[in-house]
């Protein structure tokens, strides 16, 4: 049995207001064409299909593209809504299209049967389990004593009364302890939505969405497939990749990560005004990446943005990295400011803004300006 494994498309986002819908209907063409290639069983989709509980139509009309695709080719797709998802919406025909083998839990109504896939070692039971807070499993089980998201999960899974004895893969959306983090996820505050892997022992395989980096948990067979395209500069070290699961006879489960290309890549990019425009440095790089350009200059560029996005048409965020921004310092009063002059007073406020004293042609040009000021000249 050959499964494909990814999570978190986020249709729809935008990153610092660049919209990627371009770059994920490149991406998901590419996962298509992967699934036809590998001849998987099915295709799963670990949650966060959208990236706002309420998506743009053009958005709305990918995941579409998308399925009808592999609905096509008769790839199964197996799918649960994640936190940024709108369960009740992605809901909508989800009884439709189990006829044409998309499986998708997007709203919790207790525990469903899995859904069963036959190969020559037997069946394989995949489990379903949307993004699931306590509140979620209370309103579904009002007798249950729940205070907290791994109590939720763990009460959830009990109810299947999984059998060890057979293979069983379960598509889940959880935060689970141990996982690393970036910028462009969606966590509780305290890691209160955090659970532990030991209440996943009886699948052979735990196919998770949540965290943007793919990453295994302990074990080979609990794993983020990671979010297909880089959302934030903190991804910019990720290698995206999609999961291919292959489930031989019960105890065995191979695990291979496939590398995806983006029409984009997402790069941070340092150095001085200078250097980042000079010839020799932007014909050695890809100007239609996403940049985040980093000047380390110390004073501020006049129009860096849009000069910089002549060269680099892609860039997303400029920021400076310099002895003023290096430290960050209170302003506070000034002691017995009326002992102190002007001059005196607005420099102590330059060098705690610039994090350096001014210069002698800035005082010269300050006491020439308090001296038109004082004597009421134009």
């Amino acid at each position: 049995m050959k499964l494909l494994h990814c999570s978190d498309l986020h249709i729809g986002k935008r990153v610092n207001e660049f919209s990627m819908l371009a770059d994920q209907r490149y991406i998901l063409n590419m996962i298509h064409d992967l699934a036809v290639a590998e001849g998987v069983d099915g295709v799963i989709l670990a949650g966060d299909l959208y990236d706002k509980p309420i998506p743009p139509a053009e958005a709305v009309s990918l995941l579409d593209e998308f399925l009808t695709g592999l609905a096509r080719e008769n790839i199964p797709v197996f799918a649960v809504s994640g936190n940024h998802d709108s369960p009740e919406r992605l809901n909508f025909a989800s009884r439709l299209m189990e006829a044409q083998e998309i499986h998708l839990a997007a709203v919790y109504h207790g525990a469903e049967p899995p859904v069963v896939l036959e190969d020559a070692h037997g069946p394989v039971n995949i489990y379903l389990l949307p993004y699931l807070k306590p509140a979620v499993l209370r309103h579904v089980y009002p007798e249950a004593e729940i205070s907290g998201y791994e109590e939720a999960v763990a009460y959830a899974l009990d109810q299947w009364q999984v059998d060890p004895a057979q293979r069983n893969v379960l598509v889940a959306h959880q935060f689970v302890t141990g996982g690393s983090t970036c910028e462009s996820e969606e966590l509780s505050v305290g890691g209160l939505d955090q659970i532990s892997a030991q209440v996943f022992d009886s699948f052979d395989y735990v196919a998770l969405g949540h965290l943007h980096g793919p990453q295994k948990i302990g074990w080979d067979t609990i794993r983020y497939a990671g979010s297909p395209l880089k959302y934030s500069f903190s991804e910019c070290s990720h290698v995206k990749s999609v999961c291919i699961v292959e489930l031989g006879e019960k105890g065995r489960t191979e695990v291979r990560l496939v590398p995806l290309v983006p029409l984009h890549d997402m790069r941070e990019v340092r150095g001085t005004y200078e250097e980042v425009t000079a010839k020799s440095f932007y014909q050695d790089t890809d100007t239609r990446d996403y940049l985040h350009i980093i000047l380390t200059d110390e004073e501020d560029v006049p129009e860096a943005m849009g000069r910089l996005r002549a060269i680099y048409p892609n860039l997303m965020k400029l920021t400076y990295d310099n002895r003023r921004t290096r430290t960050v310092q209170e302003v506070t009063g000034a002691e017995r400011p009326e002992e102190r002059t002007p001059l005196e007073l607005f420099r102590d406020l330059y060098e705690l803004q610039n994090n350096q004293p001014m210069s002698q042609e800035q005082e010269d040009f300050l006491s020439q300006l308090m001296e038109k000021i004082w004597e009421g000249q134009p």
